[in-house]
């Protein structure tokens, strides 16, 4: 199933959403979510080095970012894809067994050294969710794009439950692109209310679990 039975969007509506689609990929997300929890918590991350902090973007950076988008942009060059959509369930098998491998090795290596909880949260959470995703994937097309928004709420639960820093607004925002993320994908057609649904409730619960597991 990769449509779902709505009303035609207007034109200038599914090119935002598209566009949208692009900016808040989850590929994004360990990256992203990352330099958010160190700018809301710098006491999380105390004894932390400039320094350290952007060798650690970078390494998350090219595990979770450069990576898994290589890996797209082979496939579709062999022939593998059609487009970077991953429309179909079988599209996206190989990405995301490519992608599990990279998230286990960033959470591996954050767990292997000295750094703050909330990351390791972050990234363990991660590589949990991209193997409940792919185990979902063999009977229905998951939203990946609400189970990053999912991970981004989830996580920042368990900042809230961790730090003494009030992140009550930023949470509410988080809220509202989480919703933003949604809408789009429904825009675009490209998956069912109930699909986007259980993404957002994938992305929450490897999190949560990940905190339990690590705490």
């Amino acid at each position: 199933m990769t449509e779902t039975k709505q009303t035609q969007q207007p034109k200038a509506l599914q090119v935002v959403a598209s566009i949208l689609s692009y900016i808040l990929h989850p590929v994004f997300m360990p990256l992203v979510m990352t330099l958010v929890l160190y700018e809301l918590s710098p006491v999380s991350f105390a004894g932390v080095t400039v320094s350290q902090l952007k060798m650690w973007l970078l390494s998350i950076g090219i595990t979770t970012l450069f990576f898994p988008l290589f890996t797209l942009l082979l496939m579709k060059g062999l022939g593998f894809a059609k487009n970077f959509h991953m429309e179909t369930t079988r599209e996206r098998i190989i990405p995301l067994i490519a992608t599990m491998i990279f998230y286990f090795w960033a959470s591996h290596v954050f767990n292997s050294i000295p750094s703050p909880l909330i990351i390791k949260v972050l990234l363990l959470g991660s590589f949990w969710g991209i193997i409940v995703l792919f185990m979902i994937n063999i009977f229905v097309k998951i939203s990946l794009h609400t189970a990053a928004a999912g991970g981004m709420i989830g996580v920042l639960l368990v900042l809230m439950m961790i730090s003494p820093v009030n992140i009550i607004l930023p949470f509410f925002l988080a809220l509202f692109i989480a919703g933003i993320m949604g809408t789009i994908r429904l825009i675009l057609r490209a998956h069912t209310p109930a699909e986007i649904w259980l993404g957002y409730i994938v992305g929450i619960l490897v999190q949560l679990g990940a905190y339990l597991y690590l705490r």
